[in-house]
């Protein structure tokens, strides 16, 4: 009986120091990943701040941008207004010749112009 309880103890001992050295390991290996997800985490953190920064300084872009264009545009249509302005005068008269004299014909031809 007494080699019968040595060969359990041995057998108890033999498999604590197996589970001990598996945890062991199980524990160095939560370590590693631990570490690992603590540079992963720092890693997606910098690359989050790099693009709020990015979609910051490409949002100021579009700003210089739009307020470029609207200057370009405003700045078209005063000169576009301007040379309109300068152009008014010759063709209201020359409407009102052209108005004046298809009058004339129509009523040379016996049709009232109101009526048209």
């Amino acid at each position: 009986m007494s080699r019968w309880c040595q060969a359990i103890r041995e057998e108890a001992e033999t498999h604590s120091v197996q589970q001990e050295e598996e945890a062991r390991g199980l524990r160095e290996q939560l370590e590693m990943r631990r570490a690992e997800t603590v540079a992963a985490r720092g890693v997606a953190e910098q690359a989050l701040r790099e693009r709020d920064q990015t979609r910051a300084q490409l949002q100021t872009h579009v700003s210089d941008l739009e307020a470029t264009c609207e200057e370009i545009f405003h700045g078209s249509l005063d000169r576009l207004l301007a040379e309109l302005r300068a152009l008014e005068p010759p063709w209201d008269g020359m409407g009102l010749r052209l108005h004046a004299r298809h009058r004339e014909q129509l009523w040379k031809l016996g049709l009232n112009p109101l009526d048209l």
